[in-house]
């Protein structure tokens, strides 16, 4: 197969603008609704992040993944997390084989359901700390080390974990530092009245609906250099750091309702990431550049699990989204 031809950045940006239709009409020949939700995923995956996924049992968070995985040709595995579910069973492991011939005995590896593009860990809170660390890895350095040998992940390497926000018994929440390793947090709703009938009548019929793919993982690998590559104006990154820095109640520019809702805030990665997504929001909308209102429309999900509440919030009915939505709104 003859090697693809070298694309300008422009013809980049005008590829992911066209492909960004196509993807989100394949996977609503699938899924009904769900657009804001669906963007925020194809903006993870420029920005080589990873998605936290918060939504009750039925609104088909596994299939929207394995659908997105089919549009991009990507291998997607899905992990149910049980409480005994073990780190082997996420990354791999060593089993002792025979030789057929000369019957001697050797360690192999078995890789993992981790070793593919997009993983699904699926009700990721239900399994103990020491296997849920075994992802952290992974999704730090898209690598795996098993006995001192270090093993590359497929590239494009994209985790979607999902949580079921009403049955908490018998779950381990996720500490705010493997928290912090989620590019977005992304909450699902339920569907309006006229989606449900929608979903009712394609789930009921007899016909299997299959998205066509749209991009592999070269050209997704070149999109998200692309998204790096994307100039970001000095007043633009300075509008995020200072909503980042404006959720710590020990920051000096921070508003006096933020000492009193918020324990701890964000750290400098959701900096890191307001830019990148508000890049790839740019990119996904034929811009060259971010702007302010690129960063406001993923402040909510960049930040909303990264800022720890205090109990005088709890008692005042104010929760992480509503300090989020009242900061964003107040910057300028």
């Amino acid at each position: 197969m003859p090697p693809k031809k070298a694309r300008t950045d422009i013809e980049l940006i005008e590829q992911l603008t066209a492909a960004r239709d196509r993807i989100k009409n394949e996977i609503a020949r699938v899924i009904v609704g769900q657009d804001t939700i669906i963007d925020h995923l194809i903006i993870t995956l420029l920005c080589r992040g990873h998605c936290l996924l918060v939504g009750v049992p039925g609104l088909a968070k596994t299939l929207m993944i394995s659908s997105l995985a089919r549009a991009l040709d990507l291998k997607f595995s899905r992990i149910q997390f049980t409480p005994d579910l073990m780190p082997s069973d996420i990354v791999g492991t060593e089993v002792m084989e025979e030789h057929p011939e000369t019957g001697q005995r050797r360690f192999r590896f078995v890789r993992g359901p981790v070793f593919a593009s997009i993983i699904l860990a699926d009700e990721i809170n239900r399994t103990p700390p020491k296997t849920q660390s075994a992802l952290l890895e992974s999704m730090q350095e898209h690598a795996v080390t098993v006995q001192g040998d270090t093993m590359r992940l497929p590239e494009p390497f994209f985790v979607l974990a999902t949580q079921n926000p009403i049955e908490q018994e018998g779950t381990y929440p996720l500490p705010e530092a493997q928290l912090d390793r989620f590019m977005f947090n992304l909450w699902i709703g339920y569907p309006s009245r006229e989606e449900e009938i929608e979903i009712v009548m394609r789930t009921t019929g007899g016909e299997e609906i299959l998205p066509q793919k749209i991009l592999d993982a070269d050209d997704i690998v070149s999109l998200q250099n692309l998204v790096r590559k994307i100039p970001a104006a000095e007043d633009v990154v300075s509008f995020a750091v200072d909503l980042a820095r404006k959720t710590r109640p020990d920051d000096g520019g921070a508003p006096p309702y933020i000492r009193d809702w918020v324990r701890w805030g964000a750290g400098p990665r959701a900096s890191q990431y307001l830019i990148l997504g508000a890049k790839a929001q740019a990119a996904l909308d034929g811009r060259y550049a971010p702007s302010k209102a690129d960063v406001r429309s993923v402040a909510m999900p960049v930040l909303r699990h990264r800022l720890v509440t205090t109990f005088a919030a709890e008692a005042e009915g104010v929760f992480a989204p509503d300090i989020v939505e009242k900061l964003a709104g107040e910057q300028s």
